[in-house]
Order: structure tokens, then C-alpha cells, then sequence
């Protein structure tokens, strides 16, 4: 085994933390493997478990998220792939063979999350499931993933923002291969820049204004210097999932966590895109797509939270929810307390038992040599 795609550095300066020869993954013999895949995979099992975790402490079937997740997390992967290409149409539109390659990077959060939307709206029809138990259920599994799936656009060397000065300042050399061209002005001209970049005005000033500001150590090295945004959304997320999880045993009504996913999650990323270079865009428009469904999520999420919080407490569905919660939990609680006692009382009876057949034993022996020794002498007339 052996890396690849090592032959850069990576420097957070201010901070004082520097990666030499950052590697984007292993090969073993010919076949290489991405650190980006490997992360998407590990934030999906690691996503499952957690959803699993959710289902037993309130009360549901955990086998239902793992067989829900087996055939639909393939199609969350594809429709990120799909809202990603759909986007970004010119890079494929000539070569129809890459739009399967997603090894080098190129998939879109929101295209899996609305994949993975309609994906379990479709599994709890059929199952006969509650819609919005399940969606509450799976979303902190959903957002557990994204939090360790971000960090494989570090390795890629991708996902980053315009140009900072700030403490979390992140340097990547310009001549690293997983880098786009654009950022080298020796290879790719300003006025090709412009070309390129008509009609997007805010992406073309932000890659401008990086490569106006390239840094050149003392060993002659040129470091590109960028807002770490996949850091951000990430850490973001991290918050986020901390809020859902405290928010579970308070919710009024099924189907609110999902909601509070999506406003919380729109807020934060509708400021993140806004300083990432490599937004997708609405066709024809300088617009960042998902900077537009961001806002739009987090307006509707939260006017529904609103409205469903409202109606729930006047209904009275929130005091049923809340009931069906506390019931669920303590009932998890007494078959906790039930196996350990179990345990225990077993282990215990089982040394009780082990002591009474040796106290059993020893008493029959005693008693046995008593009688022998209190044992009546008779005289042996026959003798007489």
C-alpha cells in the first residue's frame, strides 16, 4: 500500500498547523482509493448507528433505519450526483463518462438530502410507518454523516472560499494537481479568467482577488489563501446536531426535528456559499442555487415550525407526543434496569446455589459421622 496525490502541503499559518505532503488517498498495487470516499462512507455508517441509537431510546424497531438505509443511501448518493451535474452541465455536457466518476469530488449535500426526503416519505407508506417519527429519527443520522463527510473535501482540496487574512486562513500551493488551474495565473490569463466567468461577477472578483493575493515563502513556494468553508459547515453542523439532539425529548409534534434541521441548516449554509468559488448557479443567472434553496428553507422551515407548534399545543398533539416519549423512554429505562438485575440476580443465585450444595453436603457428612458415633453398642448375644 502507498499514498497518492501527496505532493503538496496544506498550511493554516495562523494557527500555526501545516501539513507537508498531504496525501488524497491510498493506492494498493493500481487501484487507488480516495480519502473522500472513504469518509463519505464512514459518515454513513457512523450516521446509521446514531439513527439506530435514536430508535431504541424512543421506542422503535432499530432494524427498520438499517433496512430503510440500505437502499437509500444509493439513491441519496445518485441525486447528489444529479443535482451537482444538472448544475455544472457545461463540464460534462462532452464527456458523459465523468458524470460517473465521483471519486475526484462532485457531489451536492442538498441533492441527497432531497433525495433522502422523498426516499422515506415513499419507505413509510408502504411500511405503513409514522412519517414524521421516522424523518425525526433519521435526520440526526443524515446530519452525523455530513459532519464527517465535509472533511473529505480537505483531502480533495476542494470546497473553500475566497481570500482571508483570518485566524483559520487555510494555504494550499498553487501547484497542487488537485487544485484548479484557474487559481495559477501562469497557466490560465485573466482575461481567459473573465471569459470563463461572464455573467458571474462574484465568483470571477473572488478568484481575482485570491489569486491577487498568492503568498510566496521564503523557499520560494506559492500558497494560494482561502476561507476553509468546508471547515465551517462542518463545525457548523456539529452545532446543529448538538441543538436537534436537545430538542428531541422537547418536540410537540412528529416531524419537527426535520424542520428544525432544515431552518438550521439553510441558516448556516446560506452564509457559507456565500463566500465559496465554486458555487453552482441557476442557469442563465449569477445566482448561487443553493444559496437560493438555503434561504428558502430556512423561511418555510420556520414558518412551519411556527404553525405546527401552535396547532400541536392547541390540539393537544404536543402533550401526546410528549407522553408517547416519556413512556417510550422509561420503558427503555426498566428493560435497562431489568437486563442488569437479570444479570445479576442470576449470578448471584447461582453462587447462592453453588453454597448451599457444599453447606448441603458438609451437613449430610456431619450428621452421618454423628450417628456412627451416637450409634447404640448392642450386645452380640449371639455369642452368649
Amino acid at each position: 500500500m502507498s499514498w497518492w496525490g501527496n505532493e503538496t502541503s496544506v498550511r493554516f499559518p495562523n494557527i500555526g498547523i501545516e501539513f507537508n505532503d498531504l496525501p488524497r488517498g491510498f493506492a494498493i498495487g493500481s487501484f487507488k482509493i480516495a480519502f473522500y470516499g472513504v469518509l463519505i462512507a464512514m459518515g454513513m455508517l457512523g450516521g446509521i448507528a446514531l439513527s439506530r441509537w435514536k430508535a431504541r431510546k424512543t421506542g422503535q424497531d432499530q432494524d427498520i433505519y438499517l433496512d430503510f438505509a440500505l437502499w437509500a443511501i444509493p439513491f441519496s448518493v445518485l441525486g447528489a450526483r444529479l443535482y451537482y451535474v444538472i448544475f455544472q452541465w457545461d463540464q460534462f455536457k462532452d464527456n458523459w463518462l465523468n458524470i460517473f466518476n465521483i471519486r475526484q469530488g462532485g457531489l451536492a449535500i442538498y441533492g441527497g438530502v432531497i433525495v433522502a426526503i422523498v426516499s422515506v416519505i415513499i419507505y413509510t407508506r408502504i411500511k405503513k410507518l409514522n412519517l414524521g417519527l421516522m424523518a425525526d429519527t433519521g435526520i440526526i443520522g443524515l446530519i452525523l454523516g455530513q459532519i464527517v463527510g465535509r472533511w473529505g473535501n480537505f483531502f480533495n482540496r476542494e470546497v473553500f472560499g475566497k481570500f482571508t487574512d483570518s485566524v483559520f486562513a487555510m494555504q494550499i500551493d498553487v501547484s497542487d494537481k488537485a487544485l484548479s488551474t484557474i487559481y495559477n495565473p501562469s497557466v490560465v490569463s485573466e482575461s481567459i479568467l473573465r471569459n470563463m466567468f461572464a455573467g458571474k461577477e462574484d465568483t470571477l472578483n473572488n478568484i481575482l482577488e485570491i489569486r491577487n493575493n498568492i503568498m510566496v515563502l521564503s523557499d520560494g513556494r506559492q500558497f494560494i489563501q482561502v476561507h476553509p468553508t468546508f471547515l465551517y459547515e462542518s463545525v457548523w453542523n456539529i452545532l446543529v446536531l448538538i441543538i436537534l439532539l436537545i430538542a428531541w425529548p422537547k418536540k410537540k409534534f412528529n416531524g419537527e426535528i426535520l424542520l428544525m434541521y432544515l431552518a438550521g441548516y439553510g441558516f448556516g449554509r446560506f452564509f457559507i456559499e456565500g463566500i465559496r468559488t465554486d458555487q453552482l448557479y441557476i442557469w442563465g443567472t449569477g445566482l448561487a442555487v443553493s444559496q437560493v434553496l438555503s434561504a428558502i428553507l430556512f423561511i418555510v422551515a420556520t414558518v412551519l415550525i411556527i404553525v405546527f407548534r401552535t396547532k400541536a399545543i392547541r390540539s393537544g398533539e404536543a402533550k401526546h407526543v410528549s407522553l408517547v416519549l416519556e413512556r417510550a423512554s422509561l420503558k427503555v429505562k426498566e428493560e435497562d434496569s431489568e437486563d442488569t438485575s437479570y444479570t445479576a440476580f442470576e449470578a448471584k443465585e447461582e453462587k447462592d446455589t453453588e453454597v448451599r450444595e457444599v453447606k448441603d453436603a458438609d451437613i449430610k457428612d456431619a450428621a452421618y459421622i454423628d450417628m456412627k458415633v451416637k450409634e447404640p453398642k448392642y450386645k452380640d448375644i449371639s455369642k452368649e
